[in-house]
């Protein structure tokens, strides 16, 4: 290349290196803006997402059952929620930290691995996408709601499946808060932890309570239908499951707070560690 040549191609150079660092200024402020708390709008409507889509399956099968008699078994009806969650968390995890569960979200707060200030919000999205989930399969279905809701077996008492959904919801979120945390953070991986363990789950304790395990996915069908009989077990059994759960793993595991379980909790957007020098 002769001397008039490099000449000519210095401008060219320089105008595509300024367009270059212009298009990631531009990009670093997107970012900036994606991650700034004001957008907790974006994690919101993520729960709110996720949680219709698992409502929608886990309501789902007994709705169709009911309409569509003796075309889905029991174990499709308790692998299909699995199946969900499992695809939520890779899909959008990275958002809002993938909940879908006010028990989830109180265990991550009383872990430090979520702000307390958070959680009202993404508690009242999770049973908004519940009921929508429920509302649209009634309206679709066209058999009420209460045919998608959990309920105590005949035979067996509130008590039982009050203690069926508080074991069942202990391993749940001590799997939850274990694929999370520094010590054991899998990563997407940890979405086939959770979904296994909400089959398996279901597999063998829905005879009794509905395995549950999520006052949200209740909530829905039940307010839909407007009925609550014994809705209670579906609250105060998970609540309680995750609570014994936060303190087992404390056990096992030390304080939370660290980066990998806050990061897990609240996805990537502006993730808050209360204990940033921890793994």
């Amino acid at each position: 290349m002769d001397s008039a040549s490099a000449s000519a191609s210095k401008p060219r150079i320089g105008a595509f290196k300024r367009r270059v660092e212009s298009e990631a200024e531009d990009l670093e402020r997107a970012l900036e803006d994606f991650s700034d708390p004001s957008q907790e709008w974006r994690r919101l409507f993520s729960e709110l997402l996720g949680t219709f889509f698992l409502v929608l399956v886990a309501a789902g099968g007994g709705m169709m059952g009911q309409a569509f008699p003796h075309t889905i078994s029991r174990t499709a009806a308790v692998v299909a929620p699995a199946l969900m969650v499992l695809g939520v968390i890779l899909f959008m995890g990275k958002v809002s930290g993938a909940h879908l569960n006010p028990a989830v979200s109180v265990a991550f707060s009383l872990r430090g691995d979520f702000p307390w200030r958070r959680v009202p919000g993404y508690i009242l999205a999770q049973l908004a996408g519940a009921c929508l989930a429920a509302w649209f399969l009634q309206a679709t279905v066209h058999v009420s709601s209460s045919f998608g809701s959990n309920y105590p077996a005949t035979g067996f008492s509130a008590g039982n499946a009050f203690v069926m959904e508080t074991v069942l919801t202990f391993g749940l979120v001590s799997v939850i808060l274990g694929t999370a945390s520094g010590a054991q953070n899998l990563g997407v991986i940890g979405a086939i932890g959770v979904g296994g363990y909400i089959a398996l789950a279901g597999l063998w304790g829905s005879p009794i309570s509905g395995a549950s395990m999520n006052p949200a996915r209740t909530f829905g069908p039940d307010a839909i239908s407007a009925n609550f009989g014994s809705y209670w077990v579906y609250v105060a059994g998970p609540l309680l499951g995750a609570v014994i759960a936060v303190g087992v793993a404390f056990v096992l595991r030390g304080a939370g707070g660290g980066r990998s379980g806050s990061g897990a909790a609240q996805g990537a957007l502006h993730t808050e560690a209360a204990r940033p020098e921890q793994a």
